[in-house]
């Protein structure tokens, strides 16, 4: 990995560990493969610590540009699967 997570620097130390964890999970669901609920919950997480959709959009679009990898679509596919399913992008 030869990138960044985008962070904000008004976030807490656990709201950043949490938004990591998220970014992690979506790197996961590209290389391994990730249990539905993981990605989720660690969504449902992210949603709380960056509740407008802009800001969503902007930070997804950074670490889509960083590393190749899409939170919007790994979210979108996560959504469409059925509890307890393991999904690869």
């Amino acid at each position: 990995m030869s990138y960044s997570y985008p962070l904000d620097e008004t976030w807490t130390k656990e709201e950043i560990i949490d938004v990591v964890n998220f970014f992690s999970l979506v790197e996961r669901t590209y290389e391994d493969g990730i249990l539905r609920d993981d990605l989720l919950l660690a969504y449902e997480r992210f949603k709380q610590i960056v509740p407008s959709k802009s800001e969503e959009k902007q930070l997804g679009a950074q670490f889509e540009k960083d590393s190749g990898y899409s939170s919007y679509r790994a979210v979108q596919k996560a959504k469409a699967a059925s509890p307890g399913e393991k999904i690869n992008m």
